[in-house]
């Protein structure tokens, strides 16, 4: 053959290669209102930077049929590119083959592709659309999805990971996904879950949908397994863009900072009443979180699940930080065990990740009952301590108003670590609040009164003005500094900065005991 013939024979192929499983099961996934796996990888990196791997693979398996069903990529697409100018690896199951379902070569390709990550510091996106492990290869699909496994146990902390699921993800595949930093999920057509609806019946006799089940509203509300749900595969393609625009390529390096857009000293006079004047009305915290960083910049993250609190990332004068807040207008802002898990695996992605960590505070303490203390309450809330006192990044943090118990150690207290702890005037820090506190206090006095509830305010009144203020933090030195809420913008910014060089050493050791 001669060189022209060859090129002409390469062209071919590689023509095959792009038409996955056929024009008629491209398709059937439109029909389903999915794009195929090209189409995600070309939407979502930068138009002519996606370089593949592996196009010509085919399985080695030949038996129940498989024989004559040799097609080129083998159910997965995987390579490099580039999302806004920076280096991503990815990789996208081409449920048009053979349902996506991983054997051995697909997973030895994805394999390859985080294995290189790791050796480039990049992070890696997968497109996840697949009907699980291929039967017929048996024990091998089985080792493929424990190899991928290792690899993304591997790469944690080290470089960033993404998953989104664009369509089924059931058995074993979803401890990838499960494993990896954050988790996408579109609505109405993908699906995560252990055993499908129709096994649950089967042993529990319970009819579930699969949307109910396992869709992306469940996830994302109800287990916490996703952080994401979108309307569609294009909304969350651009969301994980977004998403990494916050992000350092991985562990040594640190978050991208951009040009600045708002001014480093803008004082937002609204948060001057952002706090309601009543101790117990609730406010929205995302209102403070807002008038605090750069304008336009933060991004939640888990916004459905454990409402209580707030995590996501945001910019203070360029720099990216990531934000943990308590939320008062969900049940007062308890801390329960849900929102400490939430909370503590965002803190720890953050200092793995070299993110400076802003938490906001307005908490009354731990939610007490005792679906919550037989629900292990104590070992979940010790996950958020530990993740804090752990955390080498810099760490700032504004009390807005209740700071009451061990919930106040807990969130991001100068005791824990904390570079810069900051209060409101509004701000109450005691170790219960102060109805809670006088009840105990003055229980004989109460009980001798002619007026008991107008003591009981009288007393409630006293300690608050006494004990239940910033002061006597401040005079500790447990609190920096009590400011005018205006101002915390243009001193968080100056802190920020100062930190920027922060470094801190402990012994060496393996790793700590984590109360997981």
């Amino acid at each position: 053959m001669t060189m022209e013939d060859r090129i002409e024979e390469l062209e071919r192929k590689r023509e095959r290669a792009l038409k996955g499983g056929g024009e008629e099961r491209i398709e059937a996934q439109h029909d389903r209102g999915k794009m195929t796996a090209r189409e995600r990888v070309d939407y979502f990196l930068d138009d002519d930077t996606f370089n593949e791997f592996d196009q010509f693979r085919t399985h080695r398996t030949h038996k129940f049929g498989m024989e004559e069903k040799q097609l080129p990529g083998d159910g997965v697409v995987t390579g490099y590119g580039e999302v806004n100018g920076r280096t991503v690896f990815v990789f996208a199951h081409d449920f048009t083959v053979f349902g996506g379902s991983l054997g051995e070569v697909m997973a030895e390709k994805v394999c390859k592709v985080m294995d290189k990550a790791m050796e480039v510091g990049a992070p890696v996106v997968g497109l996840n659309d697949s009907a699980g492990a291929r039967i017929q290869e048996g024990v091998q699909s089985l080792a493929g999805y424990a190899e991928i496994f290792r690899r993304n146990t591997e790469a944690s902390g080290v470089v960033p990971q993404i998953s989104s699921i664009m369509g089924p993800c059931a058995g074993g595949a979803v401890y990838s996904p499960a494993i990896t930093d954050f988790t996408f999920m579109v609505k109405d057509t993908s699906h995560m879950f252990i055993t499908g609806p129709d096994v649950v019946e089967t042993v529990t006799g319970e009819e579930v949908s699969f949307e109910e089940l396992g869709g992306a509203l469940t996830h994302s509300g109800t287990s916490g397994v996703a952080h994401f749900a979108t309307d569609t595969e294009e909304e969350a393609l651009d969301k994980i863009a977004r998403l990494l625009s916050y992000l350092p390529q991985n562990n040594v390096e640190d978050p991208p900072r951009v040009d600045p857009w708002d001014d480093p000293e803008r004082a937002d006079e609204d948060l001057n009443t952002v706090v309601p004047d009543e101790p117990q009305k609730p406010y929205d915290m995302t209102n403070v979180i807002e008038g605090v960083v750069d304008e336009g910049s933060f991004f939640e993250v888990h916004e459905n699940f454990a409402k209580n609190v707030v995590v996501g990332f945001s910019r203070l004068d360029g720099r990216s930080v990531g934000v943990v807040a308590n939320q008062p207008r969900v049940n007062a802002g308890t801390l329960d065990i849900e929102a400490s898990q939430k909370a503590s695996r965002f803190v720890r992605f953050c200092d793995a990740f070299n993110v400076p960590i802003l938490t906001f505070v307005d908490v009354p303490g731990f939610m007490p009952g005792t679906d919550q203390e037989h629900g292990g309450i104590i070992r979940h809330g010790a996950k958020l301590l530990y993740a804090f006192s752990e955390a080498t990044v810099p760490l700032l943090t504004v009390i807005t108003r209740k700071a009451y118990g061990g919930a106040y150690c807990v969130m991001s207290s100068k005791h824990l670590g904390a570079d810069v702890n900051y209060a409101w005037p509004t701000a109450e820090i005691a170790v219960m609040g102060p109805q809670g506190a006088v009840n105990i206090l003055y229980s004989d006095e109460l009980d001798a009164a002619d007026d008991t509830e107008a003591r009981r305010d009288e007393l409630i009144e006293e300690y608050r003005e006494e004990f239940a203020n910033p002061y006597t933090a401040a005079d500790y030195g447990y609190v920096d500094d009590v400011i005018r809420p205006p101002e915390t913008r243009e001193r968080l910014v100056e802190d920020l900065e100062m930190l920027e060089s922060k470094r801190k050493e402990y012994p060496e050791k393996k790793h700590g005991n984590i109360p997981i």
